[in-house]
């Protein structure tokens, strides 16, 4: 029986492939119709028997391209009209954009094989691409993803890039960003003030001058990496002072999984994720014994490792390094750079030389970095690889837009049933960061198509994106910081109503405007009660402490030995030398510029500095990786001494443990018998706090957020501590558990309180 029927795709379904897939599909079955792009979705209408129908309809949700992700399918029939053959018909521009943009994909097996091919017309082509790879996001300038609407319409298709692109069984069929060495994009090498080298190969001459030593800014997809010799220690001394990066970890990338296995214990896991098509910086343990430098990764247990994504990283990794640093080509602080001239200006006394292209990069996107706890993948750090992907939530909400906080923010539109989280922006510190988070805005508004009449924004009256959202003129929601992270965790796993919720991280405004980071709320999307909190402990100098932990250790010695504190303190080495132990003790007893926290981020970096570990920091969240590295990958079955004191909230109280850390050390306990302990005890106490709250409350399900669940130790102990109390435990995968997430809660919450 001859039938028709019109379909309609949504999802991810533009520049992927989708069309030529669905083209050779209605040929294999012998059906007339057409395929279109349109701004909501590709729309397809087919004609034919009505069993070759039925199977074409499975086989395009079963056999997808490999960038192509359906959302939904729509369906209806139609009256046949006799169509027995099938075409791509022009697309059409005009109605509400509604395509989900793929993300950027790392170069794909077939390119590979032709990059490397000497017979081929694309041999050692830095820009080699097809449907099933290369940029996406990082060119878009305008939906739909057609060439017109990306960078590449700066470069006119040569007669073979054409055919490719105009033939639906080739594998190039309307793959935007295709192009050849006659057509495409060019690369080129200069020199610190932008002067083109006279090279005639530049990519061979960059090998040359990394071996000797030399940093070199490499232009990417979304942005430029400062590139050095990984096991050239004098090179990346050189780069960590330039950069002003004294001790955080520099990202490596390494040629392929063999070399990674070199210098990391790799699982399988970890080694599918690194060749995956999002190729993200994947956290791994690194090896006693490498030829890596020291100074890729000082007092880290971790290695941060990629594997090339562009073809560009692949001409430079083939024969001739072990690794190569690759980390964001920017000053600390600030974002990535992207254009040419934004790289000369800001990279200026950083890098020796730079590798330029002609691509422009429409959209700034950084790496993404993720980990393995618990068996499952956590996303810390999202943006390449992942962006724009959205997360499909458990209903459909007015539109809002969340602006996050003011550390790791990223931005957020909740559309109907779909959240956009931004990529990773940064710290709202530099004007840089500031005029990257209205890139970001824009951005998002574009590729959603949506531009929602709500804000979401933090409680804190001091943040700069609190102060953006009153300048918009539009409905403003605050949601409170902890709140938010556990909206975020509910969020992407899709639970609605009453939830225990641990939000533990650094910072966070509280509604007694103190600064809440030990929480224990009672929560829905919503609304939330403050169960329970970590003991209020003083913060002397306020934001010196963030950098200074030996001021936390010092008052927290204060409070746990009283008039024994100095003694204690002399033994530990806690205070700088130059500094007096009277104007440390008068400044939290009269409590002069000191700042009162439950932040169990805080706590610790007081433990590193008791336990000799981290004295002062460089970078935010030293002080407890570090620590977390001393456990040597597991918390002990020592618990140490706490209280839960029972008043309008709970109160976990850890003087009794901090009290006993000091005096072990003092007698010669080890820092990794200590640092295991105090994991064990935060594991135990948390279950004990949840258990009272599911007394009071009859609540069974627990959400873990914020930040401090970045440590490996204390989310996997505390999954399986509350697990075997009989928990449903729900945490991050796809969402980072840190302030990067917030927007998603913002917006859950909002769109929740507004309709």
């Amino acid at each position: 029986m001859t039938k028709r029927l019109r379909l309609r795709f949504s999802g991810i379904v533009q520049g992927v492939g989708f069309r030529p897939f669905v083209y050779r599909l209605a040929v294999a079955h012998g059906l007339g119709g057409f395929v279109q792009n349109r701004l909501d979705g590709v729309f397809v209408e087919i004609e034919g028997n009505d069993k070759a129908i039925e199977a074409f309809v499975y086989r395009t949700a079963a056999e997808l391209p490999p960038l192509a992700q359906i959302s939904e399918i729509y369906t209806e029939d139609a009256e046949p009209i006799g169509e027995s053959s099938f075409r791509i018909i022009p697309s059409e521009d005009e109605g509400r954009p509604d395509v989900l943009v793929s993300p950027d994909a790392a170069t794909c097996r077939e390119c590979l094989q032709e990059l490397f091919d000497p017979d081929d017309r694309r041999f050692r082509y830095p820009f080699i691409n097809c449907s099933n790879c290369g940029p996406r996001l990082t060119i878009v300038t305008n939906t739909p993803f057609e060439r017109k609407n990306t960078s590449m319409a700066d470069f006119t298709l040569c007669e073979k890039c054409r055919q490719e692109h105009q033939d639906p069984l080739s594998r190039r069929f309307h793959a935007e960003p295709n192009a050849c060495p006659e057509c495409g994009p060019e690369i080129w090498l200069a020199d610190a003030k932008g002067s083109r080298l006279d090279c005639a190969d530049p990519l061979r001459k960059t090998i040359e001058l990394l071996k000797e030593g030399k940093a070199v800014a490499v232009k990417g997809l979304g942005g430029f990496h400062l590139c050095a010799d990984a096991a050239n220690s004098e090179a990346l001394g050189r780069l960590r002072k330039r950069k002003f990066r004294e001790e955080k970890p520099f990202a490596i990338m390494m040629r392929d999984i063999e070399r990674a296995r070199a210098v990391a214990e790799l699982t399988s896991d970890e080694e599918k994720l690194l060749g995956s098509a999002e190729r993200p910086i994947v956290l791994v343990k690194k090896k006693a014994e490498s030829t890596l430098s020291p100074f890729v990764a000082p007092g880290m247990a971790d290695l941060g490792v990629m594997l090339p994504y562009t073809p560009v990283q692949h001409l430079l990794l083939r024969e001739d390094f072990e690794a190569l640093v690759m980390t964001s080509a920017n000053q600390t602080g600030e974002p990535v750079c992207t254009s040419n001239s934004e790289a000369l200006r800001r990279l200026k006394g950083i890098a020796d030389y730079f590798l330029f292209h002609n691509r422009n990069i429409a959209v700034r996107c950084d790496d993404s970095v993720t980990m393995f706890a618990q068996g499952a993948q956590r996303v810390l750090r999202r943006s390449r690889g992942y962006v724009p992907k959205p997360l499909v939530l458990a209903r459909q909400y007015p539109s809002v837009l969340g602006l996050g906080a003011h550390l790791k923010t990223a931005v957020c539109i909740l559309k109907g049933d779909f959240a956009f989280l931004s990529q990773y922006v940064g710290n709202m510190d530099t004007p840089e960061t500031r005029e990257f988070f209205h890139e970001s805005i824009a951005n998002l508004r574009r590729v959603t198509g949506c531009d929602p009449d709500i804000v979401a924004c933090d409680m804190h009256p001091d943040y700069y994106t609190t102060w953006v959202s009153t300048q918009m003129e539009r409905r403003v929601v605050q949601v409170q910081h902890h709140h938010a992270h556990i909206a975020s965790c509910m969020a992407e796993n899709r639970i609605t109503g009453d939830v225990i919720g641990l939000a533990m991280d650094w910072t966070g405004y509280g509604l007694d405007r103190r600064i809440w980071g030990g929480e224990f709320l009672v929560a829905d999307e919503a609304d939330f009660q403050r169960a329970g909190h970590i003991r209020y402990f003083p913060l002397p100098g306020g934001d010196a402490s963030v950098k200074q932990p030996w001021r936390i250790a010092a008052a927290l010695l204060m409070e746990c030995f009283e008039d024994d504190w100095k003694k204690m303190a002399e033994k530990l080495k806690i205070l700088p030398e130059d500094i007096p132990y009277e104007s440390v003790e008068a400044v939290v007893r009269q409590k002069v510029q000191t700042v009162f926290t439950s932040s169990l981020g805080r706590v610790f970096d007081a433990v590193s500095c008791i336990l000799g570990v981290r004295r002062q920091v460089s970078f935010e969240g030293q002080a407890a990786m570090e620590l977390e590295a001393c456990a040597g990958g597991s918390s002990s079955s020592k618990v140490l001494p706490y209280d839960i004191l029972m008043d309008r909230e709970i109160i976990l109280d850890f003087y009794p443990a901090i009290r006993r850390l000091a005096e072990e050390r003092v007698r010669g306990m080890s820092v990794r018998d200590l640092s295991g302990a105090f994991h064990a005890t935060l594991i135990q106490s948390f279950a004990k706090v949840a258990q009272e709250i599911r007394d009071a409350t009859g609540l069974n399900r627990v959400v873990l957020s914020g930040g401090c669940f970045q440590n490996r130790l204390l989310l996997s102990g505390c999954v399986a501590e509350l697990d075997l109390k009989g928990f449903d435990v729900y945490t991050h995968y796809l969402v980072p558990p840190n302030d990067s997430g917030l927007s998603l809660g913002q917006v859950l919450v909002a769109g929740t309180v507004a309709g």
